[in-house]
């Protein structure tokens, strides 16, 4: 097992895991974080207006500081590691990565969190985090007074859409198939005068010199093509829990997010979840975040127990 004995093992680098780390640092638990990278969704985000302590901040800013107070800290941090599995073991949980090494845990705390279902479009990975964003509660109001477009048809698109309604001038839906969402949601975007709802018409690519100025979109029935110049993209086409590793352990809901109770419990003893890979309903940074810190208290009480 490398690095011996942990008493606390965190999976994920994302607000939820590194608050948790913090917390868990301050109560004096030898604490290990494991993650593929550092800040999570926090990685898709231009701008952040709604977390406290700052009227406004970059999500690669806000990264920046949850490091640097997480390494003030005698916390062991290792990044590039997915997670292959979590194992129940004798002294508690045995974390393996992909590269086959294992790490042994008196307990564990999922914070996963989840990652963005993306279109795989040209323009779309390079002018990510430059207009193109997977969150429009997050970004919305960088875009005021601009063209948008919200790509998808279900709930989060139409919702995204209709928030936009009083902050930009023109916002385009623009959907694979007819609008999937509720029935008050499509009249709302139906209703509205600055929302063009674009059916049947698949996003070919987005485009931009830097930032976005525009995306490339097919009409299905006609096979025609045509450019939409707009100063934003949302891409709203749904988010996938980073939960496959536990799948078999742990019970999941039916968009694959692990099952907590308010205590942050998944469950099994000494086994906690946090954040966005949780069925905690409202994924927000400052709720993720809140998580995280619930989780490692409960964790730490867990250990004091079994002392």
């Amino acid at each position: 097992m490398a690095g011996g004995l942990y008493d606390l093992i965190i999976i994920g680098a994302g607000p939820a895991g590194m608050t948790a780390a913090v917390y868990a640092a301050r109560q004096k638990a030898r604490t290990l974080v494991l993650a593929r990278d550092v800040g999570g969704q926090l990685n898709w985000t231009l701008g952040i207006e709604n977390y406290m302590g700052y009227q406004f901040i970059e999500g690669i800013e806000l990264i920046r500081k949850f490091e640097e107070q997480v390494r003030k800290f005698p916390i062991d941090i290792k990044i590039g590691r997915a997670i292959e599995s979590v194992v129940r073991v004798r002294e508690g949980f045995s974390v393996a990565d992909v590269d086959g090494t294992k790490y042994l845990g008196r307990t564990a705390l999922i914070c996963s969190g989840k990652r963005p279902r993306m279109l795989n479009v040209p323009g779309e990975e390079l002018l990510r985090g430059r207009g193109l964003t997977y969150c429009e509660v997050c970004d919305g109001p960088l875009f005021q007074d601009m063209d948008v477009a919200v790509i998808g048809g279900g709930n989060s698109a139409l919702e995204a859409a209709v928030d936009m309604t009083k902050i930009a001038k023109r916002i385009y839906i623009v959907s694979l198939t007819p609008l999937t969402g509720d029935n008050i949601l499509k009249e709302k975007a139906k209703e509205a005068p600055n929302i063009t709802i674009m059916t049947e018409c698949e996003t070919m690519e987005v485009l931009g010199d830097g930032m976005v100025s525009g995306i490339r979109v097919k009409d299905l029935k006609s096979g025609t093509e045509q450019v939409l110049e707009v100063g934003g993209v949302f891409i709203e086409v749904g988010l996938i829990p980073n939960s496959d590793f536990v799948r078999d352990m742990l019970t999941l809901n039916q968009l694959g997010e692990v099952m907590v109770n308010c205590a942050c419990e998944t469950g099994v003893p000494g086994l906690y979840a946090a954040g966005d890979v949780t069925n905690v309903p409202a994924k927000q940074i400052v709720v993720a975040a809140g998580e995280g810190a619930k989780a490692a208290l409960q964790a730490h009480q867990y250990l004091q127990k079994c002392v």
